[in-house]
């Protein structure tokens, strides 16, 4: 299952040179992330309730071509792995007319526990949702390529 949000450009994500500051785009992936997250029946504030965090481990982007002020960009979020301590998103950032391709990027998050601050592993109750949203994500792609 594959995410997609629309995301319009305001004028504060873009610098001096009227493109949109780099640093913005991590941002964007986040927005990406939690609206994967949220799709997959995973609430944010009731993981941290529970007394878990997901904490940036890795991140890194490839930058394309630029986006400025007022354009409409789609965030696509894509589940890469996933495991009851760890998960992996890639990202493709483009624009909404035309699709150009803005950024690619990858960001890995591991769950911890807020208590201890060390790696842990989630219950059934978290990770069973992302397990299907994952297993569902990979059946589309095998459909899509049986397709071509």
């Amino acid at each position: 299952m594959a995410i997609t949000v629309t995301h319009h450009v305001d004028y504060y994500e873009t610098d001096a040179m009227a493109v949109v500051h780099h640093s913005n785009y991590i941002r964007w992936f986040e927005i990406g992330r939690v609206a994967y997250l949220r799709a997959a029946g995973i609430d944010l504030n009731e993981l941290t309730a529970a007394g878990y965090s997901y904490p940036i481990t890795a991140v890194n982007a490839k930058y394309v071509s630029p986006a400025r002020f007022d354009d409409n960009v789609l965030i696509e979020t894509t589940a890469k792995a996933m495991t009851r301590a760890k998960m992996e998103f890639t990202y493709t950032i483009r624009m909404a007319d035309t699709g150009v391709v803005l950024v690619t990027g990858f960001s890995q998050n591991v769950f911890t526990s807020l208590a201890t601050g060390h790696v842990t592993r989630l219950p059934e109750k978290y990770y069973a949702p992302l397990a299907k949203a994952m297993a569902q994500e990979k059946a589309a792609k095998s459909a899509k390529e049986e397709e071509h």
